[in-house]
């Protein structure tokens, strides 16, 4: 007999399928279907999955009285009360390193896609549009690329926009000694300096709103942001303003406060790409984090086994 598995995400029916010959499945990829599994069938698991957005509180692992293991998809997990887990001897487990190259090469493709105005470009040419009457759209190379958060995501993120002659620096919560880009302790000190700024940094109450009014303003007119950290690290409605009044070039967004809804604010303005959450996603990395979380899982359970006694 399988042991019961409390899926909170949403999973492919391959992804499903591979998880399944391990676990029987209670699947609740809603509130509803939470809330009713949590209160009754899911007493019973051992191990949830879910991931740093979806999380799991301290409230819902209370009410789990047999959890031994929190898995996320992926490497955040701001949203699952890592003090609660710890305090009653609850593991938290990511797939961090599954999905890196995935979001760095979204991340440069969101930048591309909103530096060129490529989305616009598309329709108008859809449209019968010629080039004669568009206005011309900057290019990357000799530019200035700021990265806020530079983990492993935004290292891969650094070693990409070199490709495109483009000069990098970086803020971070403390200088890094492994790589030689420029360090900037100021976030907004960084907006100034650069032309384009991409958001790699986790999300959680540290990092809420870090991309205020003062650090688009610092950006500038001519500037242009990209955010594949978390939603909440942006303030939308500054954003959405410095847009509209000209005070911001362009923003790509895979991640924002009103997820799984679109951004009310911006869904209208030509100078915005939007993407539903997906930079992490590819069959190579979903498959990578699939088996990331197997692994995860049996390497929890062999620890917790007795040793064996001659």
């Amino acid at each position: 007999m399988k042991p019961p598995l409390l899926v909170l995400i949403h999973l492919s029916d391959a992804s499903a399928a591979t998880i399944g010959q391990h676990y029987d499945i209670l699947y609740a990829p809603d509130r509803q279907r939470r809330a009713d599994l949590i209160a009754g069938a899911a007493r019973q698991v051992a191990v949830v999955l879910t991931n740093g957005s979806t999380g799991l509180t301290a409230a819902e692992m209370q009410a789990l009285p047999r959890l031994q293991l929190v898995c996320a998809f992926g490497a955040g997990h701001e949203n699952i009360d890592s003090t609660h887990a710890r305090a009653h001897g609850i593991d938290i487990a990511t797939g961090s390193g599954t999905n890196e190259d995935c979001v760095a090469d979204h991340a440069m493709g969101l930048l591309l896609a909103t530096v060129r105005h490529i989305p616009v470009l598309d329709r108008t040419t859809r449209a019968g549009v010629w080039r004669d009457g568009l206005p011309l759209q900057p290019q990357l190379a000799g530019k200035r690329l700021g990265i806020v958060g530079l983990g492993n995501i935004g290292k891969k993120i650094a070693r990409r926009a070199a490709g495109f002659d483009v000069e990098v620096a970086y803020s971070n919560r403390k200088k890094r000694d492994d790589v030689d880009y420029h360090y900037f302790p100021d976030v907004a000190q960084l907006a100034g300096w650069a032309d384009f700024l991409i958001v790699a940094a986790p999300g959680g109450a540290d990092t809420r709103h870090l991309i205020s009014s003062r650090v688009i303003n610092e950006l500038g007119p001519k500037g242009y942001l990209v955010n594949i950290g978390r939603g909440s690290i942006v303030d939308t409605a500054a954003v959405a303003a410095a847009l509209r009044e000209g005070r911001l070039a362009g923003a790509g967004l895979d991640v924002y406060e009103s997820e799984p809804q679109p951004p009310a604010e911006l869904v209208d303005l030509p100078n915005v790409v939007l993407t539903p959450h997906v930079a992490g996603w590819s069959p190579e990395s979903v498959e990578a984090s699939v088996q990331q979380f197997l692994r995860n899982c049996e390497e929890h359970f062999a620890a917790a086994e007795p040793a064996v006694r001659a």
